[in-house]
């Protein structure tokens, strides 16, 4: 199928809010030749967190009540749009073999390119792999196993993929265990073999690296990603040694739960309690626990997330929109 006919499928410019701050598109990952280029950036050395004078002893932060910060980290910190795309290719690889015998590299691109877009659509990472199928399915007719994929747009898997989601599983006969730990498993053989490549497909959002190294705040590492590949890109690409105790990854529990855990640790009590996250359907589920009342939230304008939710979002006054430089200085 032509590339051209692919490309044309993309969405009515303007309704979408693409990955705000994502992979430039000079240095977003192609497949020119059938084989992944990846896009690399510079690996700044900083030093450890807590590790420079203006951090405040945690002793004093105690007496004096302070704050705490829990952060998601796609979307928030980190900008892994270009890796997740790529992983959830060579997953869906493994997963579906003949699923890509009539994938070319025309095609490979334009998923990886509609995976931006689709990108706030994903609330944890084997998603990724149900929309990479989900996409084949729309553009091969004679792959396709799900009731849904003819004449699907992308828009309209943006607004429908909570209902599309179970019914794709469903179809497919698959489960999300299955799908959790193999694309855990294809993300752990793309950094044993390619360290710098897999490395190179993220980046962190302008400061926010600067803004954890300096803050003098708790903070907390809440999100849906494995707790293991927060940890890495955070030692790796930011040169933090971020203490993996205070990263609550996947299968520590749903954010809500974390949340409650945080606010009722006895080191903890009397400080002013922050969420910053870039999925507005999750500070929904926050507000509608009463047990979490106390929590100051904030939906980000940078991260994976549409105009349509940053304006009800807005509307909304339990939840504060916040921009990239109040992000960074209030966190110091």
């Amino acid at each position: 199928m032509a590339a051209g006919r692919l490309l044309g499928l993309r969405p009515a410019p303007g309704r979408l809010h693409r990955c705000v701050g994502g992979l430039p598109a000079t240095v977003r990952p192609t497949f020119p030749t059938g084989r992944a280029k990846f896009c690399r950036y510079s690996i700044r050395s900083i030093p450890p967190l807590g590790g420079v004078g203006r951090r405040v002893p945690r002793a004093a932060q105690a007496a004096m009540g302070g704050d705490l910060y829990a952060l998601d980290f796609d979307g928030v910190i980190c900008d892994s749009c270009g890796e997740s795309s790529l992983s959830a290719v060579k997953a869906a690889k493994v997963r579906w073999p003949w699923l890509f015998q009539q994938v070319d590299a025309a095609m490979e691109e334009w998923i990886v390119e509609q995976m931006y877009t689709l990108r706030p659509v994903v609330e944890t990472g084997y998603e990724n792999l149900l929309l990479v199928r989900l996409l084949v399915e729309i553009q091969i007719p004679s792959v396709r196993k799900s009731s849904v994929a003819d004449g699907l747009s992308i828009q309209e898997i943006l607004e429908n993929w909570l209902k599309l989601k179970p019914t794709v599983m469903d179809e497919w006969q698959e489960d999300r265990e299955s799908l959790v730990d193999l694309f855990g498993r294809v993300r752990d053989d793309w950094i044993e073999n390619d360290l710098s490549g897999w490395i190179g497909a993220n980046r962190f959002y302008p400061g926010t690296a600067d803004a954890l190294k300096l803050s003098s705040s708790e903070v907390y590492i809440v999100t849906t990603k494995q707790s293991r590949f927060a940890e890495a890109l955070l030692k790796e690409l930011a040169g933090i040694d971020f203490p993996s105790e205070r990263i609550y990854g996947l299968g520590t529990g749903p954010k809500v739960k974390v949340l409650q855990q945080l606010q009722k640790m006895p080191q903890h009590q009397g400080r002013t309690l922050h969420f910053v996250e870039d999925r507005f359907a999750t500070l929904n589920n926050v507000i509608k626990e009463p047990a979490l009342d106390n929590w100051n939230l904030y939906l980000v304008t940078w991260g994976y997330n549409t105009q349509k939710e940053r304006e009800e979002a807005a509307a909304v006054a339990r939840i504060q929109l916040i921009d990239l430089p109040d992000f960074s200085k209030q966190l110091k």
